[in-house]
């Protein structure tokens, strides 16, 4: 068994077992993050050349168009900045809103008030609920930390879905290397592989998967040519405590108490299955990376962390909701629970597949290829 172990830099630790450290306890996410800001994240001057050139060549790919670009809204602090800043860069956003049957009342308040007052017209895609249920229950069944992938993969795939549809090249995305980059492999993986998603539900669903969003191998790198996703967040100053100061007070976007919290699913997938079955508490990658921004101390993150991850009253009501919701029994929520530990490495997929030798000489040229094309 390995020693406990925490990085002496922030406060990922052993918990993640694919970690590594060096020889002076610094773990192998805070030496990537380093990596990717220094590579990826523009500040300053640069970062408003950067996000002026982008801006320009999205509005004139637009032109002619009722939409100039797509972006995701959760009612979450990222998507709803990324809205925010869209709309005062001047661009013509469509919204999309996926609704997978867990909103909570705030988040639908929040998503309603904020592109209201900014403008924005919203689509809404909603999950065939009996499908999109039988599907969660099997991801639980499978016994996997990656029972957030069929939402993930139906909202990447409803954007690129509708990006299509329109003939629009650009997604406006929130996701941003300076508070997310600390999230371990081993805790979530295979949310663009549909294989992955059809297997799972193969095994342990009783539906087919009709109406459910989602796009194939073929389709995913083809559309990796043919539309570009725009991390906008790192071309600017993006910080969390800012962000959420600019939507409360010009928008009156409202705290849900967490992050993702804005649905109720996640709120209790994170912040009770995942630590109650597989010690994974998602409040140390996030930290992390805001350790690493500077937003917090590791004091600070050290003092959160020891705290439980929301209150033991409303886990107690979210069992009870999301247990009931499920259509399962208290009995057979136990049984998930107490079942042997799987990863995405236990179940057929599109991962296997890309570690066979010749693939392994392949796509580093179509990766190349594909860069040629942005």
């Amino acid at each position: 068994m390995t020693e406990y172990q925490m990085c002496k830099r922030y406060v990922m630790d052993t918990s993640d077992p694919e970690i590594t450290f060096d020889e002076n306890g610094v773990c192998n996410h805070c030496h990537t993050y380093d990596r990717l800001v220094r590579e990826h994240v523009l500040d300053g001057e640069a970062g408003r050349k950067k996000l002026e050139q982008v801006v320009e060549q999205i509005r004139r790919d637009g032109r002619g168009k009722q939409y100039d670009c797509v972006i995701g809204v959760s009612g979450g602090v990222d998507s709803t900045y990324v809205a925010y800043l869209v709309k005062k860069l001047g661009l013509r956003p469509l919204a999309i809103h996926v609704d997978n049957g867990w909103d909570s009342e705030l988040a639908v308040k929040n998503i309603e008030e904020t592109l209201k007052r900014l403008g924005i017209d919203l689509y809404t895609e909603v999950l065939d609920w009996e499908e999109f249920k039988d599907l969660q229950v099997s991801f639980l069944k499978a016994s996997t930390p990656d029972s957030e992938i069929p939402s993930d993969h139906a909202i990447f795939s409803t954007l690129s879905n509708m990006a299509e549809k329109l003939g629009i090249k650009y997604m406006i995305v929130g996701n941003n290397i300076r508070t997310e980059t600390h999230l371990p492999r081993a805790w979530s993986q295979g949310h663009f592989d549909w294989k992955y998603i059809r297997e799972v539900q193969k095994q342990f669903g009783k539906r087919s998967l009709k109406t459910f969003p989602h796009y194939g191998f073929i389709t995913y790198y083809r559309r990796m040519i043919t539309q570009k996703r725009v991390p906008i967040l790192d071309y600017v100053n993006y910080t969390k405590k800012e962000a959420l100061r600019v939507l409360q007070e010009e928008l009156g976007w409202r705290y849900y108490g967490g992050k993702h919290y804005e649905s109720i699913y996640t709120r209790f997938y994170q912040g009770y299955i995942l630590p109650e079955k597989f010690g994974y508490d998602k409040r140390r990658c996030h930290l992390s990376s805001l350790i690493c921004s500077g937003e917090v101390t590791r004091e600070q993150a050290l003092e959160e962390l020891s705290i439980p991850t929301y209150s033991p009253s409303m886990q107690e009501e979210d069992r009870e909701y999301v247990v009931k919701k499920l259509g399962l029994t208290d009995d057979e929520f136990t049984a998930i629970m107490n079942a042997p530990k799987k990863s995405y490495w236990d179940y057929p997929s599109y991962g296997q597949f890309m570690r066979q030798p010749v693939m392994l000489k392949i796509v580093p040229f179509a990766k190349k290829v594909v860069s040629w094309f942005k």
